[in-house]
């Protein structure tokens, strides 16, 4: 088979990117890489072709070529093919670099057995160096862009195997005074450098001479993997993560330089720092950190040489320098910053955060620079949130936040002023107490934002984060928790329907607040008894914050809310309320409660569970009443005459979401009676018994749909259609939602969510009453008149399939003919619920079609009649 075309590789490539796991599942998935491979070879297809080619290897490695013998096999393949391109410049040798780096990278194919790697490493070792590239490999103009790309594939593997070349650190600084490439170079030589540093410390206790210039382990040819074999389980990470230098494990400790060594290696930081500002920002910061990670982790090594290069980085703009800089500083601390070099940093960063048109992710950056900004000598524990020394009330002055600010700038903004309100309490109560003034007025702001009813639910989450983020930064202060726990209580009060935040914000702070809080929500509750949609929201907090010590004043709202629990949702919350009391002791009023509700909850689940709780509080003492009633499933098993010992007790008390167990589709139409009913087909997966299916139609079309209940469904077992009776307010299809409401095998109670069904408009088609013999046609006449001026009229073609008009009148129109005259004229009349209707007269048929002329008195319907008659050739 020869090679593919350029538009047949377009198609296969693209399904594989499509979803690259079920391509390589199917049929073509098998041979994608060898067809790739053997392609590339071709002469019939153009380099930009076989660039995409390449780049589907550098995307995908694992999933062309997924075991080690495949990936070995490819890499050995793409270097032959580097190997014999012509002399002439190419788009392809960069690419085929890449390729095979990433295959060997990727596939766990690099190591000394591999005879890829042993061509690999030399060639790009040699392509570094300057010393392979001439007549045999490529032209000289392709010198320079080879060697960046040769120097970028060895920091990959040197990622991959850390140490690879440490025994080529001599030659590599030997090249950074030469022409060529900087930026790879000197990534490159620092990760070797720190790699190396990091193997040695485990290893011996000096360098070996390494770092000597022009000194190299591999003189004779040979590759060293003595480095790379030390060093494999030590991966160390690429992003900011300082050792800790009183820790043997993670710094250097061990590694103890020779005074000539320590002289090299000062000598190659210093040589690589000189030469920085030549790299982009980016590649600056990434050398910056690799160069002070290797001398941090060393014993007795100043960090000095570091100091010329502040000069030019604290005056900075770029971001990633200026990050790079405070990570030095974490780092070094006031062996590298001085107390004038911290001072700088911090008026900087406050005044650039002031900025009026900073972009959102700038002005969060220098706002978390603030507020995680390193200090020389902190003061308070390690570890402790504290805002620096020198940032006082007067340098933020323009840092305080805003309700016009954006809410991630704002809460920012509001963590470093509950930092600073934390400072000035011990120091000078004046700014405290402008600052505390300043803080009330703003979370007030934000709980009257929060409180406006149908406001956004953004506002609302942005006041409990800021909440939330003052209790934890003061918890400690009363004069502060005392007027934020009243404005909470304000805010429930003002708008019931926040309870699952105020559940939230309880889960989430210390008791400092969490306790006072609960109190205060609970005597909010039960002093204002609710209906209907505030009573389930003072139920669900409710559950949250009852406790014995008040059991009486939430037992009095108990009682009253539950002559207004008509709903299922509200019984059941409820019911949570008593099992969060029963949980603290229970008492002679929760039995009668308990008793209460046994005998008058409309929903049987309900009576149920109040039943069970009733003779759980009568029969269990206090400590095993708790673990009956507990989360927890490895709780010890109850001791008890009355129930089974099982652990998983608590799940019998509660609905439980599950998986559908049944399927539900529509089934075929039935036109009679005096409303529509939606025939069901019901197929059970498992077992179910009780089951009751609730309907919910979206908007306000239809009236509520009643529920439909089965005593029990088994698989296997045919079921009898269900019939829904819809009643809708106009004639316009819909979705319903529907929930099953079941009892399973085991005695569990559950709920499920099935897909929605839809309503077609054909669904609601209901025939006229039938007139007598001879009468049809003044019948259908009558109606006809009676359409118009009120109604509308008008004319639709309606395509007709190969089996003509007659099949497609007896197969979707049949029960609502009043007159025909087959095979050429119908009359027929629809009864649309709830009180229009809809008149057709289909004429003599066409070729293709027929003509069908139409009246209704509610021309609402008249696009969903021309859609359904335009249908119906499709669906036949």
């Amino acid at each position: 088979m020869g090679p593919l075309s350029r538009e047949a590789w377009a198609e296969r490539l693209g399904a594989f990117r499509a979803s690259p796991s079920a391509f390589m599942a199917g049929a073509d998935g098998e041979d994608l890489g060898r067809d790739l491979l053997s392609d590339l070879r071709s002469e019939k297809l153009s380099e930009q072709t076989k660039v995409s080619l390449l780049a589907l290897s550098l995307e995908y490695p694992a999933q062309l070529w997924p075991d080690v013998p495949a990936a070995e096999a490819a890499a050995t393949s793409l270097l032959d093919i580097l190997v014999l391109l012509p002399p002439r410049p190419s788009a392809l040798r960069r690419p085929l670099l890449l390729a095979a780096t990433t295959v060997l990278a990727s596939g766990g194919v690099l190591g000394p057995t591999s005879g890829a790697s042993c061509r690999l490493l030399p060639l790009l070792l040699g392509l570094a160096t300057g010393r392979d590239v001439g007549r045999g490999f490529g032209p000289i103009s392709e010198q320079r862009p080879l060697q960046a790309t040769a120097y970028e594939c060895l920091r990959e593997l040197e990622s991959c195997k850390p140490g690879l070349l440490g025994g080529f650190l001599g030659l590599l600084r030997s090249q950074l005074g030469q022409e060529g490439p900087i930026q790879p170079l000197s990534l490159l030589l620092a990760l070797a450098l720190r790699n190396t540093l990091v193997v040695q410390s485990r290893s011996g206790p000096g360098l070996k001479g390494l770092l000597m210039a022009g000194v190299s382990s591999t003189g004779s040819g040979t590759w060293d993997w003595t480095l790379v074999e030390e060093g494999h389980a030590h991966l160390q990470p690429q992003a900011p993560c300082w050792p800790a230098a009183e820790e043997g494990a993670c710094g250097l400790a061990m590694l103890e330089p020779s005074p000539e060594e320590v002289r090299e290696l000062r000598a190659s930081v210093a040589q690589l720092l000189d030469t920085s500002y030549l790299l982009t920002p980016v590649a600056q910061a990434q050398l910056l950190w690799l160069l002070g990670w290797a001398l941090r982790g060393l014993r007795g090594q100043p960090p000095a040489l570091f100091k010329p290069q502040l000069v030019r980085l604290l005056g900075t703009a770029q971001l990633t320098l200026l990050h790079a800089v405070l990570a030095l500083k974490a780092a070094f601390g006031e062996a590298l910053f001085t107390s004038q070099d911290e001072a700088l940093l911090l008026r900087r960063l406050t005044v650039a955060a002031q900025h009026p048109a900073l972009p959102l992710p700038t002005h969060l950056f220098y706002l978390h620079c603030l507020l995680s900004f390193p200090e020389n000598w902190p003061l308070g524990p390690e570890g402790e949130e504290a805002a620096p020394l020198l940032l006082g009330p007067q340098l933020c002055r323009g840092l305080m936040p805003s309700l016009l600010h954006d809410p991630m700038v704002l809460l920012s903004r509001l963590h470093l002023l509950c930092l600073l309100c934390a400072e000035d309490e011990e120091e000078e109560k004046g700014h405290f107490q402008n600052l505390q003034w300043y803080l009330e007025e703003l979370l007030a702001g934000l709980r009257q934002r929060a409180a406006l009813d149908g406001g956004p639910r953004a506002l609302a989450t942005l006041c409990f984060q800021a909440s939330y983020l003052v209790a934890s930064c003061l918890a400690r202060q009363p004069m502060v928790l005392t007027p934020l726990i009243q404005g909470l209580a304000q805010l429930y009060q003002a708008r019931p329907v926040l309870a699952p935040h105020f559940v939230e914000l309880l889960d989430r702070v210390g008791p400092e607040l969490r306790e006072p809080l609960r109190v205060v929500l609970r005597q909010e509750v039960v002093s204002r008894p609710g209906r209907d949609e505030a009573l389930r929201w003072h139920l669900q907090m409710l559950a949250k914050v009852a406790e014995g010590d008040a059991q009486s004043a939430t037992l009095s709202f108990l009682q009253t809310a539950a002559a207004h629990c008509a709903h299922w949702g509200l019984q059941e919350a409820l019911l949570k309320v008593c099992r969060a009391l029963l949980r603290e002791g229970g008492g002679a009023g929760l039995a009668d409660l308990l008793q209460a509700l046994a005998r008058q909850l409309e929903d049987p689940d309900g009576r149920d569970h109040a039943r069970l709780y009733y003779i759980l509080l009568a029969h269990l003492a206090g400590p095993k009443l708790g673990v009956a009633l507990g989360p927890s499933l490895a709780a010890p098993a109850l001791a008890s005459s009355l129930m089974a010992e099982n652990q998983g007790f608590a799940a019998g008390l509660i609905v439980q979401e599950a998986l559908a167990p049944i399927q539900l589709s529509v089934g075929p139409q039935r036109a009679s009676g005096p409303l529509p009913v939606l025939q069901l087909q019901v197929e059970a997966l498992e077992p179910v018994y009780s089951l009751e299916l609730r309907f919910l139609v979206e908007g306000q079309l239809y009236a509520p749909l009643e529920p439909v209940h089965v005593p029990c469904l088994c698989p296997g077992r045919p079921a009898h259609p269900l019939l829904l009776p819809l009643r809708p307010r106009q004639p316009a299809p819909a979705r319903l939602e529907v929930q099953a409401l079941y009892t399973t095998p085991t005695g569990l109670t559950c709920h499920a969510h099935l897909p929605p069904l839809p309503v077609n408009f054909a669904d609601l088609f209901l025939p006229f009453p039938q007139p007598p013999e001879g009468a049809q046609p003044g019948f259908f006449e009558g109606l006809w008149d009676s359409c118009l001026p009120k109604g509308a009229e008008s004319r639709v073609w309606c395509p007709l399939g190969p089996q003509g008009l007659e099949t497609l009148v007896s197969r979707y129109l049949e029960p609502f003919v009043v007159m025909a005259q087959p095979p050429t004229s119908y009359h027929i009349a629809i009864r649309l619920p709830p009180n229009s209707m809809l008149l057709l007269r289909l004429e003599a048929p066409q070729v293709d079609g027929v003509p069908v002329a139409l009246r209704t008195d509610d021309w609402a319907v008249l696009p969903l009649v021309g859609d359904y008659l335009r249908g119906l050739s499709v669906t036949e």
